[in-house]
Parts: C-alpha cells; structure tokens; sequence
C-alpha cells in the first residue's frame, strides 16, 4: 500500500525539516506553499518533496483540497508543518493501510503549549481526521478550520499520538488567534450569521468555564489555566470581530 503525505505551508522553515523527516516512511510528500518568504520551499525540494507554490490564499479547505488532488498514492496523510509522527505512529500507520479494513482512521493529537503538553482543558484526547484513502473524502471549502468529508467507507481511530508543536510562545498563539478569527468571522459574515457585544462576551465567559472547570484545565497548572483564558479570548474575539464587521456593513448600507 502507497502513502502520500500533503502539507500547506507558509513561512515553515522552522518547522518543516523535522515535520518532513518523521513521515520519511512515506512515498510520496507534497507541499503546497503560499508564496513563502523563507526557505520553506527549498528545504521541502531538498528532502525530496514535490512543492507547488501558490500566489494567492484561498483558505485552509480550499489549499488543503489542492494538495490532495496533486497526491496520487492509495492513501493520504494529512499533517501540519508544526506537527510530527512519532515512530510509533509510523508504524501503526503502515499496519492500518496494509492490515485493517477501515478507509479512514482518527488520529489522537497532543497539543505543546510554551514547552508544557496540555493533557486537559478540551486539548486532549484530541481526536484529528487525517489519513483516508484517496478518493473517498475532501477537504470542506471552510476558510478556516476545515473538516475532512468522507464520501463512503468505515471509519475508526488508531492509538498512537500526533504531535503537536503549536504555540512555542504566547505570540504564536496571538498571531494565529487573530488570522483565524479574521478568517472565521468573515466567513460567517457572508453566510448571514448574526452577532452582538452580548454574545461575544457570554461566549468568553462561557468557553472559560467549560475548558477550566468541565474540562478539567485547572489539572494543568499555571500553564493550564493561561490556556484556558487565551481560549475564552478566542472565543470573544471571534465573536466580536463578526459584530465589528456586521456593524459596518449594516452603517454603509444606511
């Protein structure tokens, strides 16, 4: 059984040669970029990579979908330039493709915050859709935070982590905070959805108290409980970035 692995990247070179070297078992990589400034794209050329580069940025969904019609192996892994497979997912990967009868399989993802890994606070188990069989599932045409849709098929999870090197620093979450709620509101902008200051605060609040409380983040320390205000800013934050933009389109319109 063959094994395509897809990534999007911009800006990566930091993460992209250890991401690249923990999927070497694969037979094909593809790495589509979005006009890196870096040396994204050359250090994904050197390993071995088959890399289109892309000028303009349709969103996550629509890139994601450009990677995958570019692979052409039975199967397809889908990961991340900041996340890395760990030989034992390696291994159980090539089992599931060559030995198990489902078409598409979870993947358990554990997150790094600051250095600490976030075992609570609604990060873990955190299950990811990521390695299908080409052909029977796409990307959603979502902006931001796009699924996997499986045409057909069975579906069940494996056992091994993903990891997950996302937020090295506060600033990095920042940085993705504000791209996603821009990109997140502007597209519930254009399907209609309604939002007010109300909201958005109750949603802060709201999503504070289930990932601290409920959730359990309060078991991860000091550094569980910056996780679970920065989500409860998220959440606000997205909320209230769709009332800014509601507003002014209501005030051109009078």
């Amino acid at each position: 059984m063959s094994l395509s692995v897809i990534i999007i990247t911009k800006n990566e070179e930091t993460n992209l040669q250890a991401c690249l070297e923990s999927v070497s078992f694969a037979d094909q990589w593809i790495v589509v970029d979005n006009s890196s400034s870096d040396n994204t794209r050359a250090i994904a050329a050197a390993f071995g990579a088959e890399v289109t580069q892309t000028h303009t940025w349709p969103g996550f969904g629509p890139q994601k979908n450009l990677a995958l019609s570019l692979a052409s192996c039975e199967w397809v892994l889908s990961i991340d330039a900041d996340e890395r497979v760990t030989p034992e997912l390696a291994a159980e990967i090539r089992q599931a493709i060559t030995h198990r009868g489902a078409d598409a399989f979870d993947i358990p993802r554990l997150t790094q915050f600051c250095g600490q890994w976030i075992h609570h606070c609604g990060w873990n188990p955190d299950l990811v859709l990521r390695l299908f069989r080409r052909g029977q599932a796409r990307f959603s045409d979502d902006l931001v935070h796009e699924r996997v849709l499986l045409s057909s098929g069975a579906r069940t999870r494996l056992n091994s982590r993903l990891l997950h090197y996302s937020y090295p620093t506060p600033a990095h979450y920042w940085r993705k905070l504000e791209q996603y709620s821009l990109a997140w509101a502007e597209q519930s902008h254009a399907r209609g959805k309604p939002s007010s200051m109300p909201r958005a605060v109750t949603s802060g609040l709201i999503a504070f108290i289930k990932s601290y409380f409920f959730r359990l983040g309060f078991l991860d320390g000091s550094m569980g409980f910056a996780v679970c205000a920065m989500q409860a800013q998220a959440a606000f934050g997205k909320y209230f970035t769709l009332y800014c933009l509601n507003q002014h389109h209501a005030s051109k319109k009078s």
